[in-house]
């Protein structure tokens, strides 16, 4: 079974950063694409950032610039470094993979609350 559970969330004021952590565990994360999500309250889920497993990148035209996604296969770990945090950023994060040969995220962690305040 495939678990993610992210972690590194928390209360930031605006202009501040944060990283955000999302550990897998019972598969490699090598092969996998890999993606961050927010909801925000009373919102629908947004698509953050994702990197595919040949590393390339893709973001929220609302973060771009200010958020950077990376992994490290060797340690099974997914990042988002989050900086200039705005109060809209205010969210829960979570994290997604989709396995290789399919087309969707079927894994997903529980989430990490981020409040920023301004």
């Amino acid at each position: 079974v495939v678990t993610l559970q992210e972690s590194g969330g928390g209360s930031e004021q605006a202009g501040g950063s944060l990283k955000l952590s999302c550990a897998i565990s019972g598969a490699s994360s090598s092969g996998y694409c890999l993606g961050w999500f927010r909801q925000a309250p009373g919102q629908g889920r947004e698509g953050v950032a994702a990197i595919d497993s040949d590393f390339s990148t893709k973001y929220a035209d609302s973060v771009k610039g200010r958020f950077t996604i990376s992994r490290d296969d060797s340690k099974n770990t997914l990042y988002l470094e989050m900086n200039n945090l705005k109060p809209e950023d205010t969210a829960l994060c979570t994290c997604a993979a989709v396995p290789p040969g399919r087309f969707q995220y079927d894994y997903w962690g529980q989430g990490t609350q981020v409040t920023v305040s301004s």
